[in-house]
């Protein structure tokens, strides 16, 4: 049979991502801060953008409240400072040169909840276009400076490392250790002792002291909470209820130059898209504390079941556009300055409260217990029962391990 050539006309659609579009995601996703590097580099490149920075100062959680009257200040929602408040204090106590800081500024920026570092040195030299030696020299000072010892550590041996230089404890023992972990978490004592020719009485009782170490310092700050800094969002109770408005103090304010000039379609351009973002910004983040209404009453401990979905249904928006919305977004409120990201949750349970509120109420089960006496996965689980919400004993696992909380009998050793 002979085969035969057809040739047939198909019409598709799709969308290209053009400059315009790109450019439009990338303001629709960054937080007051990160939007206003941006805009200083666009009116740097294009002299038709003016801005018009707003007055200089130092934010600080607001008790208006509390400080026009005298009550007693709402108990904040955050027992302690998070990671990125805690390090950003520390490279302010350094005193380091410009050069410095904004190196510091990208190793902090590559933390992660542990305290480790993310990304390696090289990585963030190459971003910076800085040498090595630049990186490794502000790093080194940070790390000497960090408390808890261990923040900036490169991985867990770094970590363990840290630790055991401050202690005096880094002999040949620790030291074998510290190079061997793959084997030492399959209980090879006996290889390590030959390998480095080392008595396993030793290297037992340099194991011993490494135990007391703690392999995540960044587990000691308040996973909750955001950094002190701008938020982008301000919510405060009025008279009908409570209202969500942008934080107009975080932003500069964009006009175009007066006269003619190359870049006014652009200048006019990149305006309407910032009222855009912020028009976006402002409905998402109403339609989000409305939901959680009761969070900001009584805190997270009251946080409702709560996902995405249902938010870009209320707004008329995709789903995607509200995930690009709420990263990095954060919202001052009486009880302190949440993530909006971290509001939504679904409920473990049908019927029950959110993953977050249970979250919530096993980190405070944990802060209020016996330091001499801690609760158990099990009792942690009988407790939340009885509260009115049941969980696994694993899923209590899974939550503790999601706030950077050790086990119990970690908890009783540290204590």
């Amino acid at each position: 049979m002979k085969p035969r050539s057809r040739i047939s006309v198909h019409q598709t659609q799709r969308m290209a991502l053009t400059t315009g579009l790109a450019t439009s995601i990338r303001i629709l996703r960054a937080d007051a801060a990160g939007l206003s590097r941006y805009l200083e580099e666009a009116a740097a490149e294009n002299p038709q953008i003016i801005l018009t920075r707003p007055q200089v100062q130092d934010w600080i959680p607001r008790w208006k409240s509390a400080f026009a009257s005298d009550a007693e200040p709402p108990e904040q929602q955050s027992a302690g400072p998070s990671l990125v408040s805690h390090v950003l204090a520390l490279i302010e106590n350094l005193r380091l040169s410009p050069a410095e800081t904004r190196i510091a500024m990208a190793l902090a920026e590559a933390l992660e909840p542990s305290g480790w570092l993310g990304r390696a040195p090289s990585a963030i030299a190459a971003q910076l276009a800085v040498g090595l030696p630049a990186v490794e020299q502000v790093l080194a000072r940070l790390q000497q400076r960090a408390d808890p010892t261990g923040l900036f550590a490169r991985n867990l041996a770094d970590c363990l490392r840290l630790q055991a230089e401050e202690a005096g404890e880094l002999d040949r023992a620790m030291r074998a250790l510290l190079d061997r972990l793959d084997l030492l978490a399959k209980g090879g004592i006996e290889r390590i002792a030959r390998e480095a020719g080392l008595d396993q009485t030793e290297l037992r009782q340099a194991l011993g002291r490494l135990r007391s170490y703690d392999p995540k310092p960044g587990a000691a700050f308040e996973p909750f909470a955001a950094p002190v800094r701008e938020p982008d969002l301000i919510a405060e109770k009025g008279a009908s209820g409570w209202i969500v408005s942008l934080n107009r103090s975080a932003l500069p304010s964009v006009s175009v130059a007066e006269g003619r000039g190359k870049g006014r379609a652009e200048a006019r351009a990149l305006i309407r898209m910032i009222e855009g973002r912020n028009a976006t910004l402002l409905s998402v983040g109403q339609e989000i504390l409305t939901r959680q209404t009761a969070a900001l009453e009584a805190g997270l401990g009251a946080l409702q079941p709560m996902t995405m979905a249902e938010v870009a249904r209320a707004v008329g928006l995709h789903e995607s556009t509200i995930s690009r919305v709420v990263a990095g977004t954060a919202v001052d409120t009486p009880r302190g300055t949440w993530w909006l990201r971290s509001l939504f949750g679904k409920a473990p349970r049908e019927g029950g409260p959110a993953a977050g509120a249970l979250r919530d109420r096993l980190a405070r089960l944990v802060a209020e217990e016996d330091p001499d006496h801690p609760l158990s996965d099990e009792a942690l689980a009988a407790a939340l029962a009885e509260g009115g919400a049941p969980l696994a004993r694993r899923t209590v696992a899974k939550y503790r391990t999601m706030l950077n909380l050790p086990p119990a009998h970690r908890r009783r050793r540290r204590a």
